[in-house]
């Protein structure tokens, strides 16, 4: 197997709302907000589904990596629900070995409310459900071993027991990848981000604001000082100033694609991701890593959703 997906195993309710809409709700636009069951209920109310699909962060990157051609798997906790189910589904629809077996559960499957305001930012509030409680038992040790590379998310640092799981699946990995997921992750778990940045992982993606977060900066220049003393492969996706990475002490940079007609920005990061880790795993120059994470996130945030659209 190429890689190995380790994440939360969510399913992405996508849904349009105005900016009162948030307000009134006290939600901070473009960023994750961790709910319970009853909070989820309630924030749907009245509002419209536009689509619902088998998502995390981890998981829509490994759906890229397998519509690329990639020989990949995910582990996820589900239930076994109708959501479960569902999840389950989608996945093996898009030729991604699913590497969990359900069973039941006292908590359902975890669900994202994504809400998309008119100027294409998104916000998510996310019902971890049954996926926040995966743990060391999870994880196969053979499964983890028989990948080149594993890739991991900092949103399984928002609950105990992944923590475990997280560090059985570091243990035994060839090579580790991570995502710092979300600046509201980097502040609430800093010190452990920053043991596993420079301790752990070999490969990190980071957006710019994740990055000045986890080193207390406000500039650029910091992060990439920081990232040469490494000697590791650190990418730090800039928006619409391109794209930073970072390894053997050489920086190659990439510029974004310009007059996109963006709809939607969920899933950019993690398409971004899909396709830098398509590059490594195929020995492609650094520079063309970049330009395929950069042609994926393009794709993803002209349509809706975190899929991409398979013609």
């Amino acid at each position: 197997m190429h890689i190995l997906g380790i994440g939360n195993a969510i399913i992405d309710v996508i849904c349009k709302v105005d900016d009162d809409y948030l307000k009134k709700n006290s939600l901070t636009k473009s960023t994750m907000k961790l709910i319970n069951e009853k909070e989820f209920k309630k924030l749907l109310t009245n509002l419209q589904i536009e689509e619902t699909i088998s998502g995390g962060s981890v998981a829509n990157s490994i759906v890229g990596l397998s519509q690329l051609g990639n020989d990949v798997g995910f582990i996820g906790k589900v239930a076994n629900d109708e959501f479960g189910q569902k999840y389950e589904d989608g996945l093996k629809k898009e030729k991604v070995n699913y590497l969990y077996s359900k069973k039941n559960e006292p908590i359902p499957t975890g669900s994202c409310l994504i809400l998309i305001t008119p100027d294409s930012e998104r916000t998510m509030c996310t019902f971890l459900g049954t996926a926040g409680k995966i743990n060391d038992e999870d994880i196969k040790v053979n499964i983890v071993k028989d990948a080149k590379i594993t890739f991991l998310e900092g949103y399984l640092w928002d609950e105990g027991e992944p923590k475990k799981a997280f560090d059985k699946a570091i243990a035994n990995s060839n090579k580790i990848a991570m995502s710092l997921s979300d600046i509201f992750c980097v502040e609430r778990h800093k010190e452990n981000f920053l043991h596993l940045v420079k301790d752990k992982l070999d490969i990190v993606f980071a957006n710019e604001q994740e990055i000045l977060s986890l080193i207390d900066s406000k500039s650029i220049n910091d992060a990439i000082s920081f990232a040469k003393e490494l000697n590791k492969n650190i990418i730090i996706t800039r928006g619409e100033n391109g794209a930073i990475a970072i390894k053997d002490m050489e920086i190659t940079e990439y510029k974004a694609k310009e007059n996109l007609n963006i709809i939607d920005l969920t899933g950019a990061g993690d398409l971004f991701a899909a396709g830098y880790l398509h590059g490594l795993i195929n020995n492609l120059s650094i520079k063309d890593c970049l330009a395929n994470g950069t042609e994926l996130s393009s794709k993803i945030i002209q349509q809706l959703g975190a899929r991409i659209e398979r013609n």
